[in-house]
């Protein structure tokens, strides 16, 4: 993490869902002379649900709910609702939590091990709507020991296991009585948790007041609200109009903060990476000789200096370049001619436009990027100007994403995923094939039976050499067979009043702006003497 007056830009993006802009949301005031206690901030998304059920939250850091573990600013695993770190039995088949004491419900109720059971036995339940259960693959069941012991009994052992349980547990009281689908603890969750949630106008803002008898103590930040501005531009004029005290910003927008000595920006290292989904299913993107060319044509370093600032990476992969498990041989830069000796190859040959075409089809396809996302929009056209260099045409859309998903099994998508910690985390749902069309779950529906088993091993051993192999025959794979062109891995940017203390960042995952950014651990703020 790195905290500095604000000298150049870089790079931050969230994922856009179409809302428009909202009214003054109240509060301090963003000009510093407000008070410290209470926080407005600007985000691009909101969430669908508040339920961890649904996966609200399954990364940590729900400032509503707590899980059993949680991380710290460098990501190491810490106890939250579990006393200490788990005991793990039987070759690493078993993992015992004990809860901490005392610890309550924002509705007066104790916590128990039965809520931990019932938490995760409803997630792993199929009429639940999660499309994160995949992640908890090797849980075989779940019990309790008593009102404060809970044991994990596993499938086969999974080295990453622990990071799993900061999944926040929920009150079996409440939820268990509903429909974990459709119930209003959806959008009424009541948790153990620093803050409640006050009052969620959709597609405005979330407000969220202090808890007086969280087990951590009392926030010093008595309130927060959430205000849903998909539009970057309008952002970045309400953070200057002191109308939040904070926002996420891309590059160029955050550059205009620079002269201002009242803000102070965070800029977040992530995991988060910007790449092209290639569904298989396409009558264009079908083809493996176009997604081998679209790779070979992409500028991958002139979209990090060009689009991000420099504050950011190539990607040719999902993982980066300056992760441990990145494979080394894989990078690769833009090669025009191999793009076309590709295509020439496979049979595609260049029309009298330039385009194209094979067996009456034209090298052309639609690409979608979520309507407001400004740094998406300069990727896509980057991308699509570097494919018509090798004789593919690029239609560039914008959308809500209500008007993308329907058509994400056969049309190209602008898209943003990544995950911190364990290489299992990210590439499972974004590769393997049992999850294709599941959701945002692999949504270039890439089915590569060498993968598919690369991944399986990488779950299931716990060997360190036997996993960066597999992991290195997967990034290969991609090189070969992709079913996504890699782009760029992001920085993300954040420019806050400077009235407190305690702020930092950590490594992030693709989604911020909730649970990632500098009020990730907002309950420990102080307001500057």
């Amino acid at each position: 993490m790195r905290t500095r007056r604000i000298r150049g830009a870089a790079a931050a993006a969230a994922l856009a869902v179409g809302v428009g802009a909202c009214s003054a949301p109240g509060g301090s005031g963003g000009d510093g002379k407000g008070g410290a206690e209470s926080v407005v901030i600007g985000v691009a998304s909101e969430p669908d649900t508040l339920s961890p059920l649904l996966g609200y939250g399954k990364d940590g850091n729900s400032k509503i709910f707590d899980g059993l573990l949680a991380r710290d600013t460098d990501l190491k695993l810490k106890p939250a609702l579990a006393k200490a770190l788990p005991e793990i039995g039987d070759g690493g088949r078993t993992y015992t939590y004990t809860l901490r004491e005392g610890v309550k419900f924002s509705d007066g109720e104790p916590l128990t091990a039965e809520d931990v059971v019932y938490t995760y036995e409803t997630i792993l339940d199929p009429k639940t709507n999660n499309t994160a259960r995949s992640e908890l693959d090797a849980v075989e069941n779940v019990r309790a020991s008593g009102d404060d012991q809970v044991v994990f009994t596993l499938k086969y052992p999974y080295a990453a296991f622990a990071a799993r349980t900061v999944l926040p547990v929920v009150p079996e009281h409440i939820a268990g009585g509903q429909d974990p689908n459709t119930g209003s603890f959806n959008t009424e969750p009541v948790g153990t948790g620093p803050y409640t949630l006050a009052k969620w106008s959709k597609g405005e803002k979330l407000t969220f007041k202090a808890n007086p008898d969280y087990w951590g103590g009392e926030p010093a930040v008595k309130s927060f609200t959430m205000a849903i501005i998909a539009d970057d531009n309008v952002r970045a004029t309400r953070l200057r109009s002191g109308d939040l005290d904070g926002a996420v910003l891309p590059p160029n927008l955050a550059a205009t903060f620079k002269d201002d000595d009242s803000r102070r920006t965070y800029d977040a290292k992530t995991y988060d990476f910007r790449a092209v989904t290639l569904p298989t299913a396409g009558p264009v993107t079908g083809d493996r000789a176009i997604r081998r060319a679209l790779d070979a044509a992409v500028d991958r370093r002139a979209m990090v200096d060009k689009i991000l600032d420099g504050a950011g990476l190539p990607a040719y992969g999902p993982l980066p370049t300056d992760d441990p498990w990145y494979a080394k041989d894989i990078a690769r830069d833009q090669d025009l001619a191999e793009a076309r000796r590709v295509l020439d190859r496979a049979g595609w040959r260049t029309g009298g436009d330039g385009i194209r075409a094979k067996d009456g089809q034209r090298a052309a396809f639609t690409l979608y990027y979520p309507s407001g996302d400004k740094v998406r929009q300069d990727h896509a056209l980057a991308y699509a100007s570097d494919a018509k260099r090798a004789g593919i045409e690029v239609n560039v859309e914008s959308a809500t994403w209500e008007v993308i998903e329907p058509r994400m099994g056969r049309d190209a998508v602008l898209a943003g995923f990544g995950s911190v910690g364990d290489p299992d985390f990210g590439l499972y749902t974004l590769l393997h094939s049992s999850l294709a069309g599941d959701g945002f779950n692999n949504m270039a529906r890439y089915d590569n039976p060498a993968v598919d088993q690369a991944l399986d091993t990488g779950r299931r051993s716990q060997d360190p050499d036997e996993r960066r192999a597999a992991y290195d025959t997967i990034q290969q794979a991609l090189v070969d067979d992709p079913g996504y062109t890699f782009l760029t891995h992001i920085d993300h940017l954040y420019v806050l009043a400077d009235r407190w203390e305690g702020l930092t960042t950590q490594l992030e995952p693709h989604e911020h702006g909730f649970a990632s950014g500098p009020w990730w651990n907002i309950e420990t703020w102080r307001p500057k003497a």
